[in-house]
């Protein structure tokens, strides 16, 4: 029998996680090629008690899913447990909450930001603060280094098709350097338009000595619904990305996040 794709929810019952779970479900929607497994983390719980709880969780979203939402609980340390989860339960993307830049209530961003950098596998990461579903325009970070794997452009297709966005392929020129006419930037260009198909709308060079500034800017008078970041860098012949960028725009974004490794 063919594995349905899966998306995990690390689920502690707190808001950010609550917030996260409804984006999924908004997400997944009624397609029955989607299902989401939450995934609860922690020590010595009343199984009987924590059993009731998800009944309850599930019975709230069922109306608005095709298939039943399903959980997993597992004890330990929380990134090295969900990475466990997402590889023994061949997870397609993971989809996280965070209270980012609002504090730190019930959630510690470090852990999202810490999930993002070990994992192998898409991760969405859902500000707390994030208001109406949508993802109608995307923005997909790009900088000058060559895509090494460009099939990681296929899970922003799969988004893209699914909801019919626009790709907006943004480049932040902090430097001083040709932006947009070297062989790495055309080999990048040709990637784009094959992966993105018709859902590739323009890529457009922004000068701002600040990285993140220039993206948030862009994402904020752009109407973004979604920042989409190669967080490793997938680069040729360069040093990866160690996720500085990544975690910044984790913790700072007020739209959600896109992580593809």
């Amino acid at each position: 029998m063919k594995k349905i794709p899966t998306i995990l929810v690390p689920f502690s019952f707190s808001k950010t996680s609550k917030r996260a779970l409804e984006y999924a479900v908004q997400y997944v929607g009624k397609d029955d090629n989607l299902k989401i497994l939450l995934a609860y983390v922690s020590k010595d719980d009343d199984m009987d008690l924590l059993k009731e709880a998800f009944t309850s969780t599930e019975q709230e979203h069922n109306a608005s899913l095709k298939h039943k939402i399903e959980w997993v609980s597992m004890s330990g340390e929380l990134t090295e447990s969900l990475i466990h989860i997402q590889k023994t339960e061949h997870i397609d993307m993971i989809i996280m909450g965070t209270f980012g830049t609002l504090g730190a209530e019930d959630s510690e961003p470090t852990n999202t930001s810490k999930l993002v950098l070990e994992t192998d596998c898409p991760v969405l990461v859902v500000p707390y603060g994030h208001g109406k579903f949508q993802i109608k325009n995307i923005a997909l970070v790009l900088g000058k280094e060559e895509i090494d794997n460009t099939k990681v452009l296929g899970t922003l297709l799969e988004v893209a098709r699914k909801f019919n966005a626009k790709v907006h392929v943004i480049t932040i020129k902090n430097k001083p350097e040709t932006y947009g006419y070297s062989d790495v930037d055309e080999k990048n260009e040709n990637a784009i338009h094959y992966y993105l198909e018709s859902f590739y709308s323009e890529h457009v060079f922004i000068e701002n000595p600040d990285v993140v500034e220039g993206i948030l800017t862009y994402a904020s008078e752009k109407n973004i619904d979604m920042i989409t970041i190669l967080s490793r860098n997938h680069a040729k012949h360069s040093k990866p990305s160690e996720g500085q960028l990544t975690e910044i725009l984790t913790l700072h974004s007020k739209v959600p996040v896109l992580a593809i490794n």
